[in-house]
């Protein structure tokens, strides 16, 4: 018996030293958001989220917070007559986020070639090339409208891109990052995800996720509650509330030495 034992751990002995040598592997890029909840209450107008970790020495950083893919349907405007501007036929963007906010050490084209753009949905020229349109339409069309739907995203601050405004500092072999995005209060309710992509020779070399979730709370989460429930009852209280707010206005101009 001893003997079969000797010879079964003879047998393992190289797997076993194989095993000790080997290099240990660790994540070298990490991301972490400075909290990871976000509520709106009766009195959110919107907050801050700050971003921080760290990453190999000398290397790019892209960082990406976005929702889920999900679609939107919009209006294309057409001309009639040379002047006069309507609305007309719906046209859904498919695949695409509702919240897409990304900033860069440098822009996207000057870090990352296009195939790495689109294997990792960094930047609009990707968001356009992944996404779809319902009905489609030809590749010219496709991409005036992509730039139409990023124009109206912006202006409503749920798309953004912005290079630098990225803290960079040097910790020995390490590289430690910090930014901090303006989070817009236009952002709905959703669980978001945060990408720290570590870019070296135009190719994302590591990348790092944390988490965001934005949810309303109190006043704000009851109402919505109700409405979701019990859309009568929350119609009679919105018409309560509507009342309340005009007669205490009354109350504030007569108290305020209004005419006689």
């Amino acid at each position: 018996m001893m003997r079969k034992l000797i010879k079964i751990s003879l047998a393992l002995l190289p797997l076993l030293l194989l095993l000790a040598l080997a290099p240990v592997v660790s994540a070298k890029t990490t991301a972490k958001a400075n909290h990871e909840e976000i509520d709106i209450g009766i009195s959110y107008n919107g907050s801050t989220v700050s971003v921080s970790g760290v990453t190999e020495k000398d290397v790019d950083l892209l960082i990406k917070v976005y929702s889920r893919d999900s679609s939107e349907q919009m209006k294309v405007k057409t001309q009639v007559g040379g002047f006069l501007w309507m609305n007309g036929q719906s046209v859904e963007f498919k695949d695409v986020p509702n919240v897409y906010l990304l900033r860069g050490t440098a822009t996207v084209d000057e870090l990352l070639d296009r195939s790495e753009q689109e294997a990792y949905d960094i930047g609009y020229a990707a968001l356009a090339a992944n996404g779809s349109l319902e009905p489609e339409v030809d590749p010219d069309q496709k991409t005036q409208l992509f730039e139409e739907f990023f124009r109206y995203k912006e202006e409503g601050s749920l798309y953004a891109r912005s290079t630098g405004g990225i803290d960079l500092e040097t910790d020995g072999q390490q590289q430690k990052y910090d930014t901090v995005f303006d989070w817009p209060y236009q952002a709905p309710p959703d669980d978001y995800m945060i990408t720290v992509y570590a870019v070296r020779d135009g190719r994302v070399i590591e990348t790092a996720d944390a988490k965001l979730v934005v949810e309303e709370v109190g006043v704000e989460r009851a109402l919505t509650d109700l409405a979701m429930e019990r859309g009568g009852l929350y119609g009679i209280a919105a018409i309560l509330v509507a009342v309340s707010a005009g007669f205490g206005v009354g109350v504030i101009f007569k108290t305020g030495g209004g005419a006689h």
